[in-house]
């Protein structure tokens, strides 16, 4: 296992609550439902399409509202703290020979500036990508760059579409039980791992 990549927003970060205050924002300029702070634990249930109708947004509009969102979520980066135990695990795993990748769907920007806040030097490379769906091409195109087999990387990660993704291009996947979706939205889609605190990833790798 040479190569193990992360998902940044609630894998690595835990920006519910930025992620939270960012949407409701946005809620505010284009009339859409907002979000309330004692709907986050239900909302982790539910599939991304079943909350795009809950907060009445088409997903046909998510290239237009992603860039406005980021930079929203710029404003407030310092306030997004890291998951308990990540710093320690990233460390570990750097020195075991590991190379560090984050791919996201988050900007650039945002990311190395968290890594940069909370002094974390142990990541080679920060992908990302404006598409929220299709992290399988990226996780390709990262195979084929770095001239990996698919057996050489793990993928860790919190999301439905993180599973979906690395099915489709033969990656195994490690599930955090602490990010955007609960074991039932995932459940069916059939990770190769499920953690449910940091160390635990060590011990897969």
């Amino acid at each position: 296992m040479k190569h193990i990549i992360f998902d940044f927003d609630g894998t690595l970060a835990d920006s519910t609550q930025v992620f939270m205050s960012t949407w409701n924002t946005l809620a505010d300029k284009y009339q859409y439902k907002k979000i309330k702070l004692n709907e986050l634990e239900s909302l982790k249930k539910l599939s991304l399409t079943e909350r795009s109708k809950l907060f009445n947004f088409p997903m046909y509009k998510i290239p237009i509202i992603i860039p406005q969102f980021y930079r929203l979520f710029r404003q407030s980066i310092k306030e997004i703290p890291l998951i308990d135990g990540m710093k320690d695990l990233l460390q570990e795993l750097k020195m075991k020979g590991h190379t560090i990748t984050i791919i996201s769907s988050n900007d650039q920007e945002n990311i190395l500036e968290f890594l940069k806040l909370n002094k974390i030097d142990t990541v080679t490379n920060v992908i990302c990508s404006s598409h929220i769906f299709g992290k399988d091409k990226i996780i390709h195109k990262y195979l084929k760059d770095q001239q990996l087999k698919p057996s050489e990387v793990i993928y860790v990660g919190d999301e439905q579409r993180d599973i979906v993704a690395c099915k489709k291009v033969g990656v195994p996947i490690i599930w955090v039980s602490w990010g955007y979706d609960a074991i039932e939205v995932v459940r069916s889609e059939k990770p190769d791992f499920k953690v449910y605190a940091p160390a635990e990833i060590l011990e897969i790798i």
